[in-house]
């Protein structure tokens, strides 16, 4: 494998083809993807947030998979379902859109409580159980959920549980008029996601996330994030804290940021 700031470098510079202006925004999706996280996008409507996770996943190499989500979508829509085949006398397990390297959860808040419990497991396991049979997800795997900050009728709020499993949440919010123009131009004869094409293998991610785990991390550096984290659990402004799955997050998002920046050390 090359330099991996290298590789992530050309990883970044082939989504801004797509999302133009965005670059602190792709950065923190990459850095999702290489702590093995799952990421939040919170903005309103067109301003590319399924594109976003498109020409992320295009770009990687991996499988991509869209899952609308809607009040009257079922737990099964998501896991997949047992079928009984005549031919074979024996029931086929059929993987639901789950079972894709880059899964985008659209509107995540609009389906049932119910639904959105079936993403648990897949997200903290990397598996789903269907009729008591575990099946694994593919590697590398991360959900991008979306959803729209201004509309509330007909939506049930993500549980803590849930907001939990998501290593960040970001908004893309409104580009600059500059950038505007930019997009215009780039899709005046068709959109660039169509012809965006793969500049690294899936495989080369997962040696990507096993580089950015192996950046040193000092004890002091690794005090300091539950210092951080234990000053939200005790602030009165804080209605819940941060989890013990706060600080591991913290201290995986530094390791591949420090790896983006060329460093093999992390940094306060």
């Amino acid at each position: 494998m090359e330099e991996p700031q290298l590789l992530a470098e050309r990883i970044l510079e082939n989504v801004g083809r797509v999302i133009i202006g965005k670059s602190t925004e792709a950065r923190l999706a990459l850095i999702t993807l290489l702590c093995r996280g799952h990421l939040l996008i919170e903005d309103v409507p067109g301003v590319g947030k399924t594109m976003l996770a498109r020409a992320l996943a295009r770009s990687t190499g991996c499988t991509f998979s869209r899952i609308q989500f809607t009040p009257d979508l079922l737990p099964s829509d998501v896991t997949g379902v047992s079928i009984y085949a005549q031919a074979t006398g024996a029931f086929e397990f059929r993987a639901g859109p789950v079972m894709a390297q880059v899964v985008l959860t659209d509107e995540i808040n609009r389906a049932t409580p119910k639904t959105q419990s079936a993403l648990l497991e897949s997200m903290e396991e990397r598996q789903v159980t269907v009729d008591g049979v575990t099946h694994p997800l593919p590697r590398p795997f991360m959900v991008m959920g979306t959803q729209n900050p201004i509309e509330y009728e007909g939506t049930f709020p993500l549980p803590e549980a849930q907001l939990d499993r998501f290593l960040m949440r970001v908004r893309l919010g409104y580009p600059t008029a500059v950038d505007e123009v930019l997009v215009m131009d780039a899709q005046q004869g068709g959109h660039p996601i169509e012809t965006l094409e793969a500049v690294t293998r899936p495989e080369e991610v997962m040696e990507l996330q096993e580089a950015a785990s192996e950046i040193y991390v000092d004890p002091l550096i690794k005090q300091y994030i539950v210092n951080l984290v234990a000053a939200t659990r005790d602030h009165e402004s804080v209605y819940l804290g941060a989890s013990p799955r706060g600080s591991l997050a913290l201290m995986r998002a530094t390791q591949a940021l420090a790896m983006l920046d060329g460093r093999d050390f992390v940094q306060p």
